[in-house]
């Protein structure tokens, strides 16, 4: 059975696959970060992947290996003497893939940018069990001030509402009920000739 082993065929054979994937790879090798449509970025990513752990692992033998996949003896080069130095500290996850917003014109493919992960970039991390996320501190630090304003509200309402009905002056300046003033003559007249 062939359970796990479909990858992106992209709509072409294999001959143009393995070349177009090594074109790509020796451009993002060579540049850092390439513009693309999505599915070449995600059928690209495993493959630059796999070229950066044949260059961690370092020797002859997996720069041949790497050269027979890439075919481009500068972009090797580059990824061997240069570039390998940013991922010795890094298990995986060597690129990352930004989608991009526009659709293309021509074909209305999605566009995405792919790009090799800095050295200093702390990446996700693992978080532990039972780890509240920043969201939900937020939510609770949040919640937690409104429950503070709310309680000094409710503390001082009664405080106001004591001295408002103790004092004269707040009972006589109270305005009259809606239901007790006359309308004025103005809205009487629009009344009767409807």
């Amino acid at each position: 059975m062939r359970h796990h082993k479909h990858k992106n065929q992209l709509g072409v054979k294999k001959e143009h696959r393995v070349a177009l994937m090594a074109n790509l790879a020796a451009a993002l090798i060579r540049e850092g970060r390439i513009k693309t449509t999505l599915k070449k970025a995600k059928a690209l990513r495993p493959f630059a992947e796999q070229l950066i752990t044949l260059a961690k692992k370092g020797g002859i033998p997996n720069r041949r290996l790497a050269m027979s996949r890439v075919r481009d003896p500068a972009a090797i080069s580059t990824l061997f003497d240069e570039r390998v130095s940013q991922f010795t500290n890094r298990n995986g996850g060597y690129t990352r893939i930004y989608k991009l917003g526009p659709h293309r014109l021509g074909d209305a493919a999605e566009m995405a940018l792919i790009e090799f992960v800095s050295a200093d970039d702390p990446g996700y991390g693992s978080r532990k069990r039972g780890a509240k996320s920043r969201k939900s501190e937020t939510a609770a630090k949040t919640a937690a001030a409104e429950g503070e304003v709310l309680e000094a509200e409710a503390a001082e309402a009664p405080v106001a509402e004591a001295e408002a009905s103790s004092s004269p002056e707040a009972r006589s300046e109270a305005p009259a009920d809606p239901v007790d003033e006359v309308p004025s003559p103005d809205v009487q007249e629009t009344e009767e000739k409807k």
